[in-house]
């Protein structure tokens, strides 16, 4: 077959123009986008006639102007319209990359995610950024850091290492929180010489003292490797859903071992380290990775559009986008 000189220019000109939007959208489209991600599952240990619909707000990064105080809003008008039960903040509310404006003061967009609402209220959990860009917390070691404290002046409860039994129809269920597991960087003058974690699952998970259904919310999610079966659900972000995803590659977080935390609802079947190590029975154990809203590192989205991410619990195994 020949090609003619007039098809090789079109075609060439056709790849450089690909070549030139693709990062045109990653920068100035994707991230600007929205869609609500949905799941229907009846993990373990969840009765199939509890019925709880939770909203996921991972990962805004906030910043101008990629994720600005407008755009805060509506993403809380976006999540009430959507008439949850109960909403869940799984970490990441600051940016700290160098790709924004002025930083914008914690108060401002803790007072605009004040106004979210549900009848079981509004949880959260901070995540790693909201650990590494608090100077005073990193060198003190402890939080609940200054957008911890910005979450809670606005009346939303935040968990660090702690569970809560909460009821919704005459049924109960446990909501537990992790802190951070790479919450403190190494400091070699603080004798600190490598990353440290705050997060205590055994701690947390001895607070539940009734033989009711688990929910945990952990910003990062290879925490699932260590969490029993105990847990019917696992929660988490921190990934942004690969934040760039060319069909399929996940360049940012490539599979480990055949095995991928980077996003959706995954079952995780090979055990935890303890149940391993003292041959214990498996059992399945169920994870969902928001993609989250924000960009971290870069201002950059390919492939995972921004989400608010919805789980109904006590329904048909599913996943859909809205």
């Amino acid at each position: 077959m020949k090609f003619s000189r007039r098809f090789f220019l079109k075609s060439l000109g056709l790849a450089g123009l690909a070549a030139i939007s693709a990062p045109a959208y990653a920068i100035g489209v994707e991230p600007f986008r929205l869609r609500i991600q949905r799941y229907h599952l009846t993990p373990p240990r969840w009765p199939k006639d509890l019925k709880l619909k939770a909203a996921l707000i991972a990962d805004p990064h906030i910043c101008d102007p990629w994720m600005n105080l407008d755009r805060v809003r509506f993403i809380v008008e976006r999540t009430n319209a959507l008439k949850p039960d109960i909403i869940l903040m799984l970490g990441d509310y600051v940016a700290s990359h160098k790709w924004q404006y002025d930083p914008i003061p914690p108060q401002r967009w803790a007072d605009i995610f004040g106004d979210l609402s549900a009848p079981l209220g509004t949880h959260a959990i901070l995540g790693n950024h909201d650990w590494w860009d608090d100077r005073e917390a990193q060198v003190t070691g402890k939080g609940p850091t200054k957008y911890g404290q910005a979450l809670i002046n606005a009346g939303i409860e935040l968990y660090q290492n702690r569970a809560a039994r909460l009821e919704k129809d005459g049924r109960v269920f446990w909501l537990a929180g992790l802190d951070d597991q790479i919450a403190l960087r190494p400091v070699h003058r603080l004798k600190r010489y490598r990353w440290r974690g705050l997060d205590d699952l055994p701690g947390t998970l001895n607070q539940v003292t009734d033989d009711a259904p688990v929910l945990l919310m952990a910003h990062e999610p290879d925490i699932i490797g260590e969490v029993p079966s105990r847990v019917s659900l696992t929660l988490s972000g921190h990934t942004h859903g690969g934040q760039i995803n060319w069909f399929g590659y996940k360049p940012a977080f490539p599979a480990k071992h055949g095995k991928s935390y980077a996003y959706g609802h995954i079952i995780e079947t090979g055990g935890t380290t303890m149940a391993r190590h003292l041959s214990l029975s498996i059992e399945p154990r169920h994870l969902v990775v928001s993609g989250g809203l924000g960009c971290s590192i870069v201002p950059v989205r390919f492939g995972v559009p921004p989400e608010i991410t919805v789980v109904h619990l006590g329904d048909n195994p599913s996943a859909q986008v809205a």
